[in-house]
C-alpha cells in the first residue's frame, strides 16, 4: 500500500497592498473622527446669531479673562451661552465676577438690536462699576 502524503506548508504571507489599505482606512477614520470632534467642540460652537456692527478701528482685546454680554437682535441678554433675564442680569453679572474679580466684559450686540437694550445693560455695567468694557465689532476693511 503507497500512502500518499499531501504538504503541510503553509502560506503565510501579508499582502503589503492589503495591510497599506487597513493603514490608509484607519487613517481617514481618525482624520475624520477628530475633525468632527473638534469641529463640534462645545467651547467652539455658539448657539448665538449675533452679526457685529463694522468699525475701521477694531482691535483684539487683550487677555483671556472675559466675561462676553450677548444682546441678540430680539433684545435677549446672554451671559456666555446662558440667557439671562434683563430684571436678573445684575445678579448674574455680580455672580461672574465673584468667580473673576480681574474679567473684563466683553459687549456683544447685535447690530439690529433697538438701543435701550443696550443702553440697559450699559447702566447695569455702570452700576457695578465694571471699569474693563469693550464693545464686539468687526474690522471693516473697506477704505474710503
Amino acid at each position: 500500500m503507497i500512502r500518499i502524503e499531501g504538504r503541510k506548508d503553509y502560506l503565510v504571507a501579508l499582502e503589503s497592498v492589503a495591510m497599506t489599505d487597513i493603514v490608509m482606512n484607519l487613517f481617514i477614520f481618525f482624520f475624520i473622527s477628530f475633525s468632527i470632534l473638534y469641529t463640534f467642540n462645545p467651547t467652539r460652537v455658539s448657539k448665538l446669531d449675533i452679526r457685529l456692527p463694522k468699525a475701521q478701528s477694531a482691535v483684539q482685546l487683550e487677555g483671556s479673562e472675559k466675561i462676553i454680554l450677548s444682546i441678540s437682535r430680539g433684545g435677549k441678554y446672554y451671559l456666555g451661552d446662558v440667557l439671562v433675564h434683563p430684571k436678573g442680569l445684575k445678579k448674574a453679572l455680580v455672580e461672574r465676577l465673584k468667580e473673576n474679580p480681574k474679567a473684563a466684559l466683553l459687549l456683544k450686540v447685535d447690530s439690529l438690536t433697538r438701543f435701550d437694550h443696550v443702553a440697559n445693560a450699559l447702566d447695569v455695567i455702570n452700576g457695578l462699576d465694571i471699569k474693563k468694557v469693550s464693545v464686539a465689532t468687526v474690522k471693516n476693511n473697506n477704505e474710503r
